[in-house]
């Protein structure tokens, strides 16, 4: 049975609702949910923030994005309570969110393993050249070299 979500923009996400909604989907065991401050900093700082709610209210989606609303907007989390997915809310998470940014931005995201498969269902295209530089903590880092 499907159930009646509500999405809306949301900038005002308390760290606490998105610390439960990243653990309720599992994508908190990639993303700091024991760190606060962090968390507050990534809600604070973004430029997009869509939920899924229940008529109730319950939170059973986020999305969460920058964008600099002319060429590129990244996706950088996207998160369906494990209750509710297979409804088509991070679909519509995803389409919200592009709209927001403007559709004519290039919507970018990096896929959790465990969520490869779900994006070219939803007609979301890989590309094979992606580079990062991992996060570097500095105090460690006593050569000062990009690894």
């Amino acid at each position: 049975m499907m159930i009646e979500i509500l999405y809306q923009p949301e900038p005002e996400l308390t760290k606490e609702e998105f610390a439960g909604i990243l653990d309720r989907s599992g994508l908190g065991k990639r993303r700091p949910v024991d760190q606060p401050e962090t968390l507050e900093g990534m809600l604070r700082n973004a430029d997009i923030i869509v939920t899924a709610r229940t008529l109730e209210r319950l939170l059973v989606g986020v999305a969460r994005a920058i964008s600099d609303f002319h060429f590129c907007t990244y996706l950088s989390d996207v998160a369906v309570d494990r209750a509710f997915q297979r409804q088509g809310i991070g679909r519509e998470l995803i389409a919200r969110s592009h709209q927001l940014a403007g559709r004519h931005t290039r919507l970018i995201l990096l896929a959790a393993p465990s969520a490869r498969d779900y994006y070219p269902h939803i007609g979301m295209v890989q590309h094979e050249s992606c580079w990062q530089i991992p996060p570097i903590n500095d105090e460690a880092d006593s050569k000062g070299v990009l690894r």
